[in-house]
């Protein structure tokens, strides 16, 4: 019984590692043809393997956490079937028998018959391999039929999928009728499926949408994003060339679901901080962006907001005994709109390091004050546990003490992310700059009247205009959208904040 070791694979990204995020097997787990062995990560995307032969596992060569080299083995398989052998006779189907058009491709190319020297073919199955241990490199197609190996490419992944045959000894031509017999054959496969499909559809009830019964066709990364964004696949207009979910698909979904207004706050939970290893698309990312700007690779996005409702409530806390003798601002409303966005997007929330990405339970907010001095920015510590009016008290300290120049070091240390009120100097907008050691700002416009559809009528509002800027090296595209939305949900609706 030989024993099987499936090397790392290029998954057809070109890469040259990948970690080893999480295996789904164990030692002494009986795996079959296209069970999936294990999670890897590599700079583009999460990408579950395949197995391309069934068996026993012997040995993990690799533990997770790790990075491991393209070509560098990684789980050993006992094999009840000797490895590359067609059990099942010429012609089955099934990932052991689908071998008709590759197999019959090389035997011409070889101008080899049965009973011929060399490797015989018999009942679809090949000579025992003479080695204890097989080392499989797969290229992995998107149907089971093998296509074979050249021995100089070093491991290749294409796609998902399986398949069980040894690696390949075809001479240069015979690896090319192998491949035109095997995409021969795909194109019938295709062509019979799509029949099958539309047959089937013809027999459903017409009360039943057509493509109700068919399976969802995605791959793993855009399932996970379906996951991570709370979309239904099913419910996923598919708009792919295969008809498969594209990436573009579930954000169009997400987006019509309103994912990013979803009003449901996590707790923050017992543990104040967390730290998240630097690693895989993590760094690959900070990598990239880093080479496109100095240090902080930013990016800025601009949002309109109908903060009439936030300026009704601005003129009610200062009619309120509450707040007597405190300064009230639409700043204020903001300040608390960011600690609200900040809890439901943490990694706003962050600091960069060579190393790792420590993301913060606690909100130092930084408040940018023009001084004499020229700009610092002091901060509110642990502003998530203030109530309004006392998150209203510790802004006006910081801003008067600023005013004086008697900011103390300590005041400005340890910020965590910043907000900045450009609105004062007349300003509708602009590109904020984040405060070293942060990865998210905001800053508001002026709030004036503008016009504004309400209820499919132009009215006057009281508009202004959010802008932020982030580390690209850790916020991502979809979560600073979803971070802007939130503060200017806010900004439109400060109930929101009795949440």
């Amino acid at each position: 019984m030989p024993v099987a070791e499936f090397p790392l694979p290029d998954v057809g990204e070109g890469l040259t590692e990948a970690e080893i995020v999480q295996w789904r097997v164990a030692l002494g787990d009986e795996v079959s043809v296209d069970q999936v062995l294990v999670e890897i990560e590599t700079a583009k995307s999460l990408v579950e393997l395949p197995s391309p032969f069934a068996g026993t596992v012997t040995r993990l060569l690799v533990d997770e956490g790790a990075t491991v080299e393209v070509g560098v083995p990684i789980i050993q398989v006992d094999c009840p079937v000797e490895v590359g052998s067609g059990e099942g006779g010429p012609g089955e189907s099934g990932p052991a028998g689908a071998r008709s058009g590759a197999e019959a491709a090389d035997s011409a190319s070889d101008g080899t018959a049965a009973g011929a020297a060399g490797p015989a073919r018999s009942g679809g199955t090949t000579a025992v391999l003479d080695a204890p241990t097989v080392t499989m490199t797969p290229q992995i197609a998107d149907t089971a039929m093998p296509l074979g190996t050249d021995e100089a490419s070093g491991a290749v992944l294409v796609g998902y999928g399986s398949a069980a045959g040894a690696p390949s000894r075809r001479r240069p031509g015979a690896r090319r009728a192998a491949a035109v017999a095997v995409e021969a054959g795909r194109a019938t496969a295709r062509a019979d499926q799509e029949a099958a499909h539309e047959a089937a559809a013809a027999r459903r009830p017409q009360s039943v949408p057509a493509a109700s019964a068919l399976p969802v066709v995605a791959k793993p990364p855009i399932r996970k994003l379906a996951k991570d964004l709370g979309v239904d696949l099913t419910a996923v207009v598919a708009t792919g060339l295969a008809g498969e979910v594209t990436r573009d698909d579930v954000i169009r979904s997400a987006t019509q679901a309103t994912v990013f207004r979803n009003l449901e706050t996590p707790e923050w939970g017992d543990v104040r901080e967390e730290r998240i290893p630097v690693k895989g698309v993590r760094k690959a990312i900070a990598t990239a962006m880093t080479s496109s700007a100095f240090t902080a690779p930013h990016v800025s996005l601009f949002v309109d907001v109908d903060a009439s409702r936030a300026m009704e409530f601005v003129a009610r806390l200062k009619t309120s005994p509450t707040f007597a003798g405190v300064k009230v601002s639409p700043l204020l409303i903001m300040a608390k709109a960011v600690i609200w966005a900040v809890r439901r997007n943490p990694t706003v929330n962050s600091t960069w390091t060579d190393r790792e990405i420590i993301v913060h339970h606690f909100v130092n907010l930084g408040i940018a004050a023009a001084t004499p001095r020229g700009l610092i920015v002091p901060n509110v510590k642990d502003a998530q546990d203030m109530s309004l009016f006392e998150l209203a008290q510790a802004l006006e300290r910081l801003t008067l003490t600023a005013r004086d120049g008697k900011t103390t070091p300590e005041d400005m240390a340890a910020g965590t992310v910043t907000i900045t009120n450009i609105g004062v100097f007349g300003m509708d907008t602009g590109t904020p700059i984040l405060n070293p050691g942060e990865v998210g700002i905001v800053a508001m416009g002026t709030i004036k009247p503008k016009p504004w559809v309400v209820d499919g009528e132009v009215r006057s509002r009281m508009v202004t205009t959010i802008g932020a800027s982030f580390d690209h090296r850790v916020v991502d595209g979809d979560v600073a959208s979803r971070f802007v939305q939130d503060v200017a949900s806010v900004m439109e609706e400060p109930a929101l904040l009795l949440d």
